[in-house]
């Protein structure tokens, strides 16, 4: 098939790294021989802003007699230094002009505005020799000082992440959308469409594939859509990703199609390959799967293909070839260091499995393909996809971006990269299960992983429950303990108004969330209110969660946000002012020791929890030694010296172990006959073995090669001190 397909992510989402979307579709589309290319349209459209030559646009694109703000009268006065400073913070940013850092951060380089009002104690946040974050930090607070003016002054759709957001989200009717698409072009539509038409005509595509995957793509999307169709009528414009999979399932607007051509559902590999075989002749339109389209001016949806999804092992590597991978901008919103991985730093994103092993939580859409359906790779296919892209990217950093990554998989997948001896720096998205013991902690860490971020949701058993999460306060405790003294940085998703919460329930769940942070075992979190969606269990069925809905109507474009009444719960909206401004001092290790009462304008009940609940959680952890556990030693093979021994008139044959790593030396001090049997053994779990043994078989073999009770070994001290430095159970 000879098709030319051009793949978009429209502005905006991130600017630190690629949205992973295109990038799976071409590692597919280059699995069946088809050409591709692909672009992120958003980094794009911000470096064309971000010059000396965009912004001198910019400034000559406000209105001279503007009723602005004090702030953006400011900048404008300011906009010679402003044009001046950008394109070095750009390079900057890009890990390309690293002695900047000095002047940035002497304070009389960056012009400033009202972002710098809110700078953080830089002098805790970074010590006296973190200058290159410092000043990258205060580089972005720069950045959003510009994002700001531009928002006020000459486009208020603008935003890094987001573009246009609020026309896309909860949208049941077409009709605001299509009033800005009918509208003349903003300043930033300008850009982009104009990079666009470069691309099509360097290109020369057959079709136009728009990977939407939040509302703030949306608005982005269409505008493409709708100049492509107006100036290329030829080229077929697809829609598909994470917007249209959850809120266009009920599609019947036909005006959306005087944008686009087709919009796809779920995974997009089978639905766009066939579209392919449809423009090339080879399939009817009545095999099209998963796909709206529009036919005698009524939206159809066609789902006559016979073939099934590919499975997930046959989708190919994820493919960045064609982005600006060495372009992006590596920014640091927040000084925690937990939240800075969001922004800081280029990320391969990557799966390893397809949909969620859990899919039980009642406010997630997991009667979604996207979740509902669990398919999971092995881990030889996960590490020869990241050696696969680590070759092709140059970027070791790895980012899971699962619904809930396997712990089982997370294991073996850690397994593989240390036996292959591979170089990595990881993080993912986990649920807080009893499964992540303390030594399973450890060797994930071993393997390069460096963080987790994982929803505690309420911090409240009774609701815990009521969501589904499989977990309790005391399990999330203990788990996120064996992260932290393992080394790995924990984020908490945490959520409030849930259906029938009581303000007693979120004052409590609040009190939790102090000790977690107080402990030390929670180093980053974020308050979102909880959202109604249709295809959640309590959406689907809100009166078993004591909620009615109460709008909206069903409309004939998106249809996902449902609006609810909670007659037993409180008023949920009003905590979250004091929820934020809590977790905040928390994240900075100050405030512990304020009354919850003291973070609120309002009268709130006292905590019910004990002060010391999440301490007690911690200590009561059970580490048994399970028979069923695989033994793994990340030491090295250690020398062997056999000494003799004097004690009260007897010589005794005693045995040194000497084990160097990477930071000193140790040595441990046994009998001879477990020296030799260790000498012997450990070779055997090192993960670059090809012998996987158990706890249990290796009790076995001991004893009946020895005669000797197993049980000797695990209590001697010799087997605490390499437990101690690198002997796990997992």
């Amino acid at each position: 098939m000879k098709t030319s397909v051009l793949l978009i992510t429209p502005p905006f989402t991130q600017i630190n790294t690629p949205y992973p979307a295109t990038a799976y579709i071409q590692g597919f589309l280059r699995t069946q021989g088809i050409a591709s290319h692909q672009s992120d349209l958003g980094i794009e459209v911000v470096l064309e802003m971000f010059s000396k030559k965009g912004l001198k646009s910019v400034f000559g694109s406000i209105p001279q007699e503007g009723d602005f703000s004090d702030n953006a009268l400011r900048m404008i006065s300011l906009q010679t230094e402003y044009i001046s400073t950008i394109d070095p913070v750009i390079r900057f940013l890009q890990y390309k002009n690293p002695t900047l850092a000095y002047n940035i951060c002497e304070g009389d380089f960056l012009p400033e505005a009202s972002r710098f009002q809110q700078l953080d104690d830089m002098e805790w946040a970074f010590g006296t020799l973190g200058i290159q974050d410092k000043a990258r930090h205060l580089a972005t607070l720069y950045l959003e000082d510009l994002a700001d003016l531009i928002k006020e002054t000459v486009d208020p759709h603008f935003g890094f992440s987001r573009y246009a957001e609020r026309l896309g989200r909860s949208a049941t009717s077409f009709d605001t959308l299509e009033q800005a698409l009918i509208a003349a072009p903003g300043f930033v539509d300008k850009i982009s469409t104009a990079l666009l038409q470069k691309k099509i005509e360097d290109i020369q595509p057959e079709a136009v594939c728009l990977s939407i995957p939040f509302p703030g793509n949306l608005y982005g999307g269409f505008r493409c859509g709708k100049f492509i169709k107006e100036n290329y009528p030829h080229i077929k414009v697809i829609m598909g990703g994470g917007f249209p999979n959850t809120e266009l399932r009920s599609l019947t607007d036909p005006r959306v199609f005087n944008y686009v051509d087709y919009i796809t559902l779920d995974d997009g590999e089978r639905p766009l390959l066939n579209l392919l075989e449809h423009f090339a002749g080879k399939r009817d339109i009545s095999s099209l799967k998963r796909t709206f389209l529009v036919q005698n001016g009524s939206v159809n949806y066609i789902n006559g293909g016979k073939e099934g999804d590919f499975p997930f092992n046959k989708t190919g590597t994820p493919d960045y070839s064609g982005l600006l991978l060495d372009r992006y901008l590596s920014v640091i919103e927040m000084v925690n260091p937990m939240h800075r991985l969001w922004s800081d730093g280029r990320w391969n994103k990557l799966t390893m499995a397809h949909g969620c092993y859990w899919k039980k939580c009642s406010f997630c859409d997991i009667s979604l393909d996207y979740i509902n359906n669990y398919v999971p790779v092995n881990a030889a296919l996960l590490c020869d996809r990241m050696e696969e892209m680590i070759e092709a990217t140059g970027e070791t950093g790895f980012h899971f971006v699962d619904e809930a990554a396997p712990p089982a998989l997370m294991k073996e997948m850690a397994l593989e990269i240390l036996k292959r001896n591979l170089k990595l720096t990881w993080w993912a998205n986990i649920r807080f299960e009893k499964s992540f013991t303390a030594d399973l902690c450890r060797l994930l860490k071993a393997s390069g992983c460096i963080a987790v971020s994982g929803g505690l949701e309420v911090a409240s058993d009774r609701l815990l429950i009521l969501m589904k999460k499989g977990v309790t306060v005391s399990q999330v405790a203990q788990v996120t303990d064996n992260f932290t003294a393992s080394g790995i940085m924990v984020h908490a998703y945490l959520m409030y108004g849930f259906p029938t919460q009581t303000g007693q329930e979120t004052i409590d769940s609040l009190e939790m969330v102090r000790q977690l942070f107080f402990n030390g075992v929670v180093q980053s979190g974020f308050w979102h209110l909880f959202a109604m969606t249709a295809h959640s269990p309590v959406g689907l069925d809100p009166a078993a969660y004591g909620v009615v809905t109460v709008g909206p109507e069903t409309g004939a474009f998106a249809n996902n946000d449902l609006i609810h009444e909670d007659p037993t719960g409180c008023d949920h909206e009003q905590f979250g002012a004091g929820l934020t401004k809590a977790l905040y001092n928390y994240m900075h290790g100050v405030g512990f020791e304020m009354p919850l009462q003291d973070w609120f304008d309002f009268r709130v009940p006292r905590t019910t929890i004990p002060y010391n609940f999440i301490e007690r959680a911690i200590d009561s952890q059970d580490r048994q030694l399970k028979d069923s556990g695989r033994l793994v030693w990340l030491g090295n093979v250690p020398a062997l010296e056999i000494y003799k021994k004097k004690k009260k008139g007897r010589t005794y044959r005693m045995a040194k172990l000497h084990f160097q790593n990477k930071s000193g030396s140790f040595t441990v001090h046994t009998t001879e006959e477990m020296g030799k049997w260790l000498k012997k053994a450990l070779p055997a779990w090192m993960p670059s073995s090809s012998l996987s043994q158990k706890l249990a078989e290796v009790r076995t073999a001991y004893q009946e090669e020895t005669d000797t009770d197993f049980n000797k070994i695990i209590q001697s001290q010799a087997w605490k001190e390499l437990m101690k430095e690198g002997l796990l159970l997992v």
